[in-house]
This record gives structure tokens, C-alpha cells and sequence, in this order.
């Protein structure tokens, strides 16, 4: 699934000079980057995530990155995102880094996150607001 059309939520994402490495191209690392940045942008502003005082945040438990083609320094990368599981405490994005205007990404991949209490960092059923915002991210997904 790498199609534009997989995908629910799309974000622009500059490149930052940064961003590139020695060959030329963004370094593999920044695709992670990438990733948190759709991702926290929609839970803050759809989902109500307080990143700073919140009762409850989310936390990497797994991500993965396959990568088809390159992005470069300056580039807008659009990025789309859908939700592919949904549980209790936890959630898997999908995500898709896309060339501005292009139906094929060049990199797709997924992230994990467990919702967890800020204090004692144990698992914890997410707030209903944010578990409303994942839902309308939810994209069936063929057999």
C-alpha cells in the first residue's frame, strides 16, 4: 500500500538543509523524523495531545521504514498518514512520504504507539477526544 490514495491525512514537510547528507540526498534517519512530525502534528491538532501537561502521552514502540526513492534539499514532501490498527493504549500509523504531486510514495512504513500516564509510564486507555481523532484515520485495508 503505496499509493496516494491509501492515505486519509496528507502534511507538507520542508526538507532542511540538514536534512541532506554527503551524497546529496535526505539521510535515511530524517525519514523517522518525518513520521513524528505528521504524526504529533495531527494528535495535538485533531486529537487534542498536550504534549506538555497532558495525563497521558504517547510513546515509540516500533517503527519501520521501507524506502523506494530519495527526497532532497530544498523539497516540500508530502506527507500521508492513516491509522492501520487501533486498540486500547495503542495505536499503528501508516505512513507514506510522497514526491509534491506524485500518486507513488517513495517511502512507506509504520509507527507504533502506546499511550501510556505521563507519571508512572504505565499503558493507559487513551482520552475518548484523541481516540476520536485516530478512528476517522482508520483506512480498511484489503485481505
Amino acid at each position: 500500500m503505496n499509493s496516494r490514495e491509501d492515505f486519509i491525512h496528507f502534511l507538507p514537510i520542508t526538507t532542511r538543509w540538514k536534512d541532506n547528507d554527503i551524497y546529496g540526498h535526505v539521510n535515511n534517519v530524517e525519514y523517522y523524523s518525518y513520521f513524528d512530525t505528521v504524526i504529533n502534528t495531527w494528535l495535538i491538532a485533531e486529537g487534542g495531545l498536550d504534549i506538555h501537561a497532558g495525563g497521558v502521552i504517547g510513546v515509540c514502540a516500533e517503527s519501520h521504514c521501507k524506502y523506494f526513492g530519495g527526497f532532497s534539499f530544498p523539497e516540500t514532501i508530502e506527507a500521508g498518514l492513516r491509522v492501520e490498527h487501533l486498540g486500547n493504549s495503542s495505536v499503528r500509523y501508516g505512513v507514506g512520504l510522497f514526491h509534491h504531486g506524485e500518486d507513488t510514495a517513495s517511502a512507506v512504513g509504520w509507527f507504533v504507539h502506546v499511550f501510556v500516564d505521563r507519571e508512572t509510564r504505565k499503558a493507559t486507555s487513551m482520552p475518548e477526544r484523541l481516540r476520536n481523532a485516530l478512528e476517522s484515520l482508520r483506512k480498511d485495508t484489503p485481505a
